[in-house]
């Protein structure tokens, strides 16, 4: 019997194949964001750098003016020293080096009365150079600073441990949170994740006065005529007011209602007997504002705490509601007004401590669907009662809780963003010790030099570069 073999036919899967998309630069995320920070390539062409990365920082911290007002640090610019760098990649390696290139700025001090302006290059540091592969070397050994993924800033609604709460994170700053209390429907503010403050006065703190300015900002309102036909009294009846109510007697103008007091069927007879013919109240059907009771229930609840000093007082002052707050921020220290209010300021509404970001800022107007864009780095007043708003709607059912762990809500930190914010913290040390020594020094013999003291940035960039968790062998 013959045997007959059957040839088997290969085929060979890749042979002649064709990419179908080119692979990305992978190092490329971290060249560019270093580029970004130290902006090399544009200041060897000549050009001035742009505000942001390290030019960003000293912009941040400069001009530094001394605590009696008379002296004035001001940046004018910052060079690096390109023809200083001695070694190359090679050389470091082998000699056990940091490849790195000094950083120099320009600093003026300027005397404010006389106006005379003292001029110097600071040597403020070597900041090491980023290799073509987008490592590092430093004393020797090469390193790569890893990219950090952490929460984004921007605004997250969500239900903790049966809590509905808000909270406004920013990119630096302190943490703005709002809950609900749900057994008496009332809402609160938490500053960094201190004691609880009740919402209306927290609301009062920040600028909005009195009971009427609350509600406007909450609801929306509508114009009822008041007379003696039954329909009209009906329409009236259970009806929450949105301004209060004054009438003239004796020659004297006399508040009969508060705004926010709810209309009852003899308070509609005593309106009309007194000749009032229209009251302006709260429209809780309309699509814009509020449906619920929640910031009345609020304001009702002040009524319960207040102690009045005054007889005439039948509501809060901005200045019960600053020391609240300030109470709650610094418990143990002494009360002042001004102080209250200008930290309350600087811990929301300026620059220096606040700061939302870019990122920040865009998810606040997605969130909230401004009609006109903000700019602001920092909290608006809009921003903390839309904020307070969509909590409301979150908890009764009129939209969605936020997801924490969705990738949507997290943003990566490359090397150049995480430097920089070294960078700040150590100018910040630099700026208190350039303060101290303004008012020790004499102003005859001072120079810019005596002023600024660069170990707080050699002793950062030492330490990040050299044992941060985010920098590691290669």
């Amino acid at each position: 019997m013959a045997y007959t073999e059957n040839k088997v036919t290969r085929t060979y899967v890749g042979k002649d194949y064709k990419e179908a998309i080119e692979l990305p630069d992978l190092i490329d995320i971290q060249l560019s964001s270093y580029e970004r920070f130290l902006q090399r390539a544009r200041m060897s062409k000549g050009d001035a750098p742009e505000p942001y990365g390290l030019e960003e920082v000293f912009r941040a911290t400069f001009p530094i003016e001394s605590p009696n007002g008379d002296m004035l640090l001001e940046y004018e610019h910052y060079t690096l020293d390109e023809s200083a760098i001695k070694y190359s990649e090679y050389d470091c390696k082998q000699k056990g080096l940091t490849y790195a290139v000094p950083l120099k700025a320009r600093i003026n001090l300027v005397f404010q009365k006389t106006g005379e302006i003292r001029q110097k290059d600071i040597y403020l540091g070597d900041v090491p150079l980023m290799t073509d592969r987008g490592t590092f070397i430093i004393n020797g050994a090469e390193r790569v600073v890893v990219s950090q993924i952490h929460r984004s800033p921007g605004v997250i609604f969500c239900h903790e441990k049966g809590i509905y709460s808000a909270r406004i994170i920013p990119y630096r700053g302190s943490w703005l949170e709002f809950e609900i209390d749900q057994k008496k429907e009332l809402i609160y503010t938490k500053i960094d994740r201190k004691k609880r403050i009740l919402g209306s006065m927290f609301l009062r703190a920040v600028g909005f006065e009195t009971r009427e300015d609350i509600i406007n900002a909450f609801y929306k309102t509508g114009t009822l005529k008041l007379s003696d036909k039954r329909e009209d009294r009906d329409h009236a009846v259970n009806r929450v007011l949105a301004k209060p109510i004054w009438v003239e007697q004796d020659g004297e103008k006399k508040r009969l209602f508060r705004a926010g007091d709810k209309i009852h069927l003899h308070d509609v007879d005593e309106l009309v007997t007194l000749g009032v013919t229209k009251i302006e109240v709260i429209d809780f059907e309309h699509e814009e504002g509020l449906h619920w009771n929640m910031m009345l229930n609020c304001l009702e609840r002040e009524d319960i705490k207040l102690v009045k000093e005054d007889p005439s007082q039948d509501e809060p002052a901005k200045a019960d509601a600053l020391a609240a707050v300030y109470a709650t921020l610094m418990p143990g220290e002494p009360i002042t007004v001004d102080n209250a209010e200008r930290d309350l300021h600087s811990l929301f509404f300026s620059t220096r401590r606040y700061d939302l970001g870019k990122v920040g800022r865009y998810k606040l107007n997605k969130k909230f669907n401004y009609k006109t864009p903000v700019d602001e780095f920092t909290l608006t007043r809009e921003d903390i009662i839309a904020t307070m708003k969509y909590l409301m709607t979150v908890y009764y059912g009129e939209n969605n809780l936020d997801d924490i762990d969705h990738l949507g809500n997290r943003r990566v930190r490359s090397v150049g963003e995480l430097l920089s914010n070294v960078m700040k913290s150590a100018f910040s040390r630099m700026e208190r010790i350039a303060k101290e020594r303004m008012s020790l020094k004499e102003t005859d013999t001072i120079r810019p030099q005596d002023l600024i003291s660069i170990k707080p940035v050699v002793a950062a960039i030492k330490e990040f570069f050299g044992s941060s968790q985010l920098s590691q062998f290669m």
